[in-house]
């Protein structure tokens, strides 16, 4: 009877199921069990099993450029870190609620790591994430007009409940990039959240943009309902090597 279970939930593809209950039967505890708690351990496992390869998916098409986690963050590191305001971040109400996040500092004071943490801990809340590096968002954008898949590209962010542009500013936008920019945050305004990790200080913003009109659109959507994050410091990967 236990062969043909176990050969059931495999053809049922139910592998924490059966995981759980190979693992019941190897140690021996299956008498021990009574059926009500032996049927809530072996749901517990397919469910658990289900939600972690969801998470899987989520982070692989997040695309992050590093790992990182919330456990991961250095808080003992001096440049400005507020622990209090990094954890409030970990349960995910500031995706839920639309809110953005803005991270500036010097370069090496960890802006990337602390945005992919974010990022992760939102993929295993179950949001669905993107990161980008702002100049290849860009650069795919524009070519994406060249062959006509740009609307497709535009809903495909905009459905993302979380993204992250990483590097932005690193040269002033054009028109077609500003615009570009500006449709992205218009699309998400107060509907879903995306971070902002900036080499520059938000008030710095205005003339990378470009465009007085334009640039007041975008910052006033994007730092309206904001958080921001202003690192200091020495560049750490600097003290590392020291």
């Amino acid at each position: 009877m236990t062969h043909e279970i176990q050969h059931l939930m495999q053809q049922l593809r139910l592998p924490g199921m059966r995981a759980a209950y190979e693992g019941i039967v190897s140690t021996k505890n299956l008498q021990s069990i009574d059926n009500d708690e032996l049927l809530n351990l072996l749901l517990q496992a397919e469910w658990d099993e289900r939600e972690n390869l969801k998470a899987s998916r989520r982070l692989q098409n997040a695309k992050f450029r590093i790992r990182a986690s919330m456990e991961e963050i250095d808080f003992f590191t001096p440049r400005g870190l507020n622990k209090t305001q990094l954890l409030r971040f970990s349960d995910g109400s500031f995706v839920k609620n639309g809110e953005n996040v803005l991270i500036t500092g010097q370069t090496g004071v960890g802006k990337s790591f602390i945005a992919s943490a974010l990022g992760h801990q939102a993929c295993q809340l179950g949001y669905k994430v993107n990161y980008f590096i702002a100049q290849k968002l860009f650069t795919m954008l524009r070519m994406s007009k060249a062959d006509e898949s740009y609307i497709r590209q535009i809903k495909r962010i905009e459905k993302q409940d979380l993204i992250i542009i990483d590097d932005f500013g690193m040269q002033p936008l054009d028109d077609m990039t500003r615009m570009m920019l500006l449709e992205i945050i218009e699309d998400r305004h107060q509907k879903c959240s995306t971070i902002i990790a900036s080499q520059l200080p938000v008030d710095k913003w205005y003339d990378v943009i470009g465009e007085s009109t334009i640039a007041d659109a975008i910052l006033d959507r994007l730092v309206h309902t904001s958080h921001r994050v202003e690192l200091s410091g020495e560049s750490m990967r600097r003290k590392k090597k020291d």
